[in-house]
């Protein structure tokens, strides 16, 4: 987190998976592999690991992505394409107590927006799933525009959307290295790491 003191924070940026959205792939291979959880971590690591998913987070076609990883591991094939045919089972819900938080936030009147890595095929699976979304002024997902987090490109595509600049712009996000970006692009920031510990900085900061 930022050390300065704000009293007024213009716009608020949020992340989706792991912040307002419980997204776990882990949700739905511990179910294919029936509780196993060493075999989950090893497909993850080896089969399906993060850095395979952010080819889709940036626009690759994700069925596409899906066959070539096949190709690879041909003995896994089953549980590749259940990844995308179940894919809507990586998702527990929502995190309500995060969401509470953003009600808050947008009866104060702030402008609200979304930067998230996601995939623009699996997003719009979902999209309708989660009514909230329909709070922000904009979104900025990373699949519909082929930019991905960390990258100062998609923060910059951000900001032409908010209209603010970087330092008048509060970005939310629960993995480090993309905070960290964001910080050094001049953004205040905010490390998630469960809604209690969010609110107590909103709190302290006078954002609410």
């Amino acid at each position: 987190m930022n050390q300065e003191k704000k009293s007024k924070t213009p716009a608020i940026v949020f992340d989706l998976g792991g912040v307002l959205i419980d997204w776990n792939p882990r949700y739905l291979f511990r179910k294919l592999f029936d509780g196993d959880e060493e075999r989950v971590e090893r497909f993850l690591a080896e089969v399906c690991p993060q850095s395979w998913n952010v080819q889709m987070d940036s626009g690759y076609p994700f069925k596409k992505a899906i066959e070539e990883r096949c190709l690879l591991f041909p003995d896994q094939a089953q549980y590749l394409h259940a990844y995308w045919e179940r894919w809507d089972e990586t998702i527990s819900g929502d995190i309500p107590d995060t969401v509470k938080i953003l009600a808050e936030l947008r009866e104060a009147g702030y402008p609200l927006y979304v930067l998230s890595n996601w995939s623009a095929e699996s997003f719009a699976r979902v999209r309708a799933k989660f009514p909230f979304l329909d709070w922000f002024d904009d979104m900025v997902i990373s699949g519909q525009i082929g930019l991905t987090k960390p990258n100062k490109e998609i923060f910059d595509y951000l900001l032409e959307k908010v209209g603010l600049p970087a330092g008048e712009c509060l970005f939310i996000d629960d993995r480090n290295e993309n905070t960290e970006a964001a910080e050094q692009f001049g953004f205040q920031t905010v490390l998630f790491t469960s809604p209690e510990e969010f609110k107590s900085y909103l709190i302290d900061r006078k954002i609410l």
